[in-house]
């Protein structure tokens, strides 16, 4: 199924990148236990897929590997029934026959199934690259049987992949909603406030944070929404709403360039669909007293 951009997600289980939309074609599984012969291709270049062009829409590749492989492909499970192979493609490597398709682009033309699929691959390639010596001792590390996992070949501490919380949130103040925009993004474009969570923190208590730390906001009656599985490169987004208690807005830290209230039926250009920063603002006017 592609994603729609007008399309209504009813909950946060429903965005892009969270596993449920692989349910009924992907059965995750580890490299080694590949069962060898043709299979499906999940080729990633960058943040880009590189998709074949079939007759029911863009799909994965099936066979022979489509592009030279400069580096060794990962069994990562099976793709409605045959097995799927992860490869990292160089960012110089031309493939004409297949099509290039950037997985953060705001009018998506993957089915939301490879999309999702896509968000896992990155992630796997970045444990990948991230775990290749010891954090402990610097020596090389050596693949778990059956796992994700691996262990030091020096000095045998085990390592396993690494989720990052973050907290996102949409404040609320009577018929207004809090926006961000940091220098990078596009003008005129505006989301959420979000951070990682730091030692000895809960997710509420991470969200007050941010937002006193970025906005000079004090928040309260914090509620959890939902949450999103986020893979640039390897995030899980929780997301809250949460009440305006007091404070006028300032850009306390370097992070943000603005920050403000928007009334809810005057916003700026805001997140596309594929994001929980725009489920949460969709959702707005299911909080607002």
């Amino acid at each position: 199924m592609k994603m729609n951009t007008s399309e209504f997600i009813a909950a946060t289980i429903e965005l892009p990148f969270n596993r449920g939309h692989l349910d009924q074609d992907f059965s995750f599984s580890v490299p080694d236990q590949d069962p060898g012969g043709d299979g499906f291709w999940l080729l990633m270049q960058g943040m880009s897929v590189l998709a074949s062009n079939g007759a029911s829409g863009l799909t994965m590749p099936f066979g022979p590997c489509p592009v030279p492989l400069a580096t060794e492909p990962l069994y990562i499970g099976q793709w409605q029934g045959q097995p799927c192979r992860l490869l990292a493609v160089g960012a110089d490597a031309q493939v004409p026959a297949l099509v290039s398709c950037h997985m953060r682009s705001p009018d998506q033309p993957l089915p939301l199934s490879l999309l999702s699929l896509a968000g896992i691959g990155r992630a796997v390639l970045h444990w990948e690259g991230e775990s290749l010596f010891c954090g402990n001792c610097g020596a090389p590390m050596l693949r778990l049987p059956g796992e994700y996992g691996k262990k030091c070949s020096r000095c045998g501490t085990l390592h396993y992949p690494r989720i990052h919380p973050c907290v996102i949130g949409l404040v609320i103040k009577g018929d207004e909603v809090l926006l961000t925009h940091k220098a990078e993004w596009t003008d005129g474009r505006y989301g959420l406030v979000a951070g990682f969570v730091e030692f000895g923190e809960c997710l509420e208590e991470a969200m007050s944070r941010e937002v006193y730390e970025e906005t000079n906001i004090r928040i309260n009656n914090i509620r959890y929404v939902g949450s999103q599985s986020w893979p640039f490169p390897c995030q899980l987004m929780c997301g809250f709403v949460a009440d305006y208690v007091s404070g006028d807005v300032n850009l306390n830290d370097h992070e943000l360039a603005d920050a403000r209230w928007f009334k809810i039926d005057q916003l700026p250009t805001i997140p596309p669909k594929r994001s929980i920063a725009r489920f949460l603002i969709d959702c707005a006017k299911d909080y607002i007293r």
